[in-house]
């Protein structure tokens, strides 16, 4: 046993001494290096990929498919106009030839250079004398070179004459030619001109230079070469580094006039983002009117359910990209004359919230048609008319609305942040049914007639017309209830100063606006100084139905950095507005989300006076009662200016956006005058500027909220 037990003792003392010893010889041992993995040759299809790609020697042109695709493409199109551009380069070539033997033949430089001496009567008969002596050369000439041609014709047959004839016509082709750089020779004699679009790049030189929009000696540079986007043409280019993109835009309708097209087929954008500047310019084309084709009807006839965190879609612009309308967190201000698709647009907005069961909608139509009829079976209020009591309705509709989002924000705050991290809410939270916080939408159809409404209503002790309070609310609702998850859609056929306070226009977030009678209507509906910038409705044709300029609060197909774009709204008949309205009503039902005037429970709404005494802060009542551009300087100053008591004129151009002349004589007109100050600069230096007294500004304001005349 003791044996055993020793010999156990033994191996477990000879084991460590083993394993040390490996591991003595494994540390002593030499370091095998691991052998390099064997080369992989790569098949030569592969290695003639790579080095094509790569190949400084290799056409950019042909190192893509899409792009050897339009060489390809440009090359049948030189073939097949050849013998056209041939024969007109031909054409230019005898009528240059002549220009120059007339110069020839009547001395023209000697006769120049003779009037510039005065000696002109002096060197009459030397100039005659030349004249004559040229003409006898030239009858000369003719005379030997048809007797040349005709014996070289009865000796060797025709082959001489279609020589001589080739070689005229290529002298006369190098002769006639465009030279680069060059405008071109133009036809003396004046005609109609059409637009062959094959995207010469000499062609678009000529054009800027026509619009003014070049010098005679500047050029421009190729970004994108020109390639077929729907049914026009699209290329990029870059300006003269002296040139601006926002010039271009702003002469849109001279360059498309230089183009011979219809400025409607003419689209120019700047190029912003990573990949563009101030004198990069995009362009595009189109064949021919893209808003005269039918409408196309809405998608959403053939969904059964939308999701109103979604963009609504909306239509499609000229080059036939879809442009969806996003809604929630924002508002939408929809305007145009009689008769243009005003309620058509309006109802493509509504249809995306109808057909989400979690939203809740107001509905108010003052046109007192059957435009909305179909709304009633799945709005919480809805109200049509336009006599006193349904504009009253109204306002306890806004004060109902008021309330509702201040007790909202007051939820949110004592939420989990996990649950709402930001005082917004979220998809998850409106359709919690628990939290009571669905999306809710306000649509108001000829909002004019409730804002224009005179009645005298009491709030907080005092007589106001019933149309101010009501802008008032909308007002502060645009402000504030986005967040919330109200939504605001307003449309009008009267979008005039008068009828939509500043205020209230300052802060819709998207803006539609259809035909209008002239640019300042169409600048009320989609802000300041559009039509500078491009974008005009006023000069939509009659016929363009239900296309109008979408200024989108969102990202949308045609790119986030777009600040407008020209859309054709989707057709919505009436039996498909009835069709998604009876589908909604079926989704709320399943859901159980109808309530309110769909379910036929009586909505008079029990408007709660500490509220309504609460509902508007006095700002909001201040900046509803300020025309354009006073409101929005009133406001930069009561956040800017601090204890300043001058404020520059560049410093509120630049501020709010606005023309320098047009900002001048607009507040010249609201009775604020300029004056010249010595302020220091950025730079420490004393400069003498011209702007606004804080003071005058403060008085001018209050005196046109009192209704005087300053």
């Amino acid at each position: 046993m003791n044996d055993d037990a020793d010999s156990v003792n033994i191996g477990a003392e000879v084991a460590p001494d083993r394993s040390r010893d490996a591991d003595r010889a494994i540390l002593d041992g030499e370091l095998v290096e691991d052998q390099p993995f064997p080369s992989v040759r790569l098949p030569w299809r592969l290695r003639f990929k790579r080095w094509w790609q790569a190949s400084p020697r290799v056409p950019v042109s042909l190192k893509t498919r899409e792009q050897a695709t339009q060489l390809v493409k440009d090359w049948i199109t030189a073939v097949l106009r050849s013998p056209c551009r041939l024969l007109r380069a031909v054409g230019r070539g005898v009528v240059t030839g002549f220009r120059l033997w007339r110069r020839w033949i009547t001395v023209r430089d000697y006769r120049e250079a003779a009037e510039e001496s005065q000696k002109l009567a002096d060197k009459f008969t030397e100039i005659r004398e030349l004249t004559l002596f040229r003409w006898k050369v030239t009858g000369a000439v003719s005379v030997a070179a048809g007797v040349l041609i005709t014996v070289a014709a009865y000796v060797w047959g025709e082959v001489p004459l279609w020589t001589i004839g080739g070689v005229a016509c290529v002298a006369l082709a190098v002769l006639g030619r465009r030279k680069d750089g060059q405008p071109g020779r133009k036809p003396s004699l004046s005609g109609s001109r059409a637009l062959t679009w094959t995207m010469d790049p000499q062609i678009l030189v000529d054009a800027f230079r026509d619009a003014k929009l070049l010098g005679k000696d500047e050029s421009l540079r190729l970004v994108q070469r020109a390639s077929r986007v729907g049914d026009g043409w699209s290329v990029t280019v870059d300006l003269p580094a002296t040139r601006k993109a926002a010039d271009v835009v702003k002469h849109r309708e001279a360059l498309a006039s230089a183009l011979a097209v219809d400025e409607i087929q003419l689209m120019v954008e700047r190029v912003r983002g990573n990949g563009g500047h101030a004198g990069r310019v995009a362009m595009w084309v189109a064949d021919e009117d893209p808003y005269a084709k039918p409408p196309l009807r809405t998608p959403l006839v053939n969904v059964q359910h939308w999701d109103a965190w979604k963009p609504v879609p909306f239509g499609r612009d000229a080059r036939d990209r879809k442009i969806d309308l996003p809604l929630v967190w924002t508002s939408l201000l929809v305007g145009a004359i009689p008769r243009q698709g005003k309620t058509f647009a309006t109802r493509l907005a509504a249809a995306g919230l109808i057909l989400d069961q979690h939203t809740r909608l107001y509905v108010a139509d003052f046109k007192a048609g059957k435009d909305w009829m179909a709304a009633e079976q799945v709005a919480h209020r809805f109200l049509s008319g336009d006599d006193a009591e349904h504009i009253v309705a109204l306002k306890d509709w806004l004060v109902e609305l008021v309330a509702e989002v201040q007790d909202r924000y007051r939820r949110m705050r004592d939420l989990d942040d996990e649950v709402c991290p930001e005082s917004k809410v979220t998809p998850a939270m409106s359709r919690d049914t628990a939290l009571n916080m669905p999306i809710t939408a306000l649509f108001i159809d000829e909002v004019q007639v409730p804002l224009e409404d005179r009645t005298p209503i009491e709030v907080q002790g005092k007589n106001v017309p019933v149309g101010e309070y009501i802008g008032e609310l909308l007002t502060w609702l645009a402000k504030k209830a986005p967040a919330a998850g109200i939504v605001l859609v307003l449309a009008t056929q009267r979008p005039d100063s008068k009828t939509i306070p500043s205020g209230l226009r300052a802060v819709l977030g998207s803006r539609f606006a259809l035909r209008v009678m002239d640019w300042r209507d169409s600048n009320i509906v989609l802000g300041e100084q559009m039509n500078t910038r491009g974008h005009d409705s006023s000069r939509l044709l009659p016929s363009h139905k239900g296309v109008g300029i979408l200024r989108p609060d969102g990202e949308t197909e045609a790119g986030a950095d777009v600040l407008a774009m020209t859309v054709r709204t989707y057709y919505m008949p009436g039996e498909d507005w009835q069709e998604i309205c009876r589908r909604g009503r079926a989704l709320r039902q399943a859901a159980g989300t109808l309530t309110g005037h769909a379910t036929g429970e009586d909505t008079a709404v029990r408007v709660d006076p500490v509220a309504e005494a609460k509902a508007i802060s006095s700002e909001a009542k201040v900046m509803a009662e300020l025309p354009e551009p006073l409101a929005e300087v009133v406001a930069y100053v009561d956040e800017h200016a601090g204890d300043r008591e001058f404020i520059p004129t560049a410093e509120l151009v630049d501020a709010l956006d606005v023309d320098p002349n047009v900002f001048g004589r607009q507040m010249t007109e609201l009775g604020c005058s300029s004056e010249r100050r010595r302020v220091p600069a950025e730079d420490g230096e004393i400069r003498q500027v011209r702007g606004y007294l804080v003071a005058d500004l403060r008085r001018v304001a209050a005196m046109q909220r009192d209704g005087g005349d300053p």
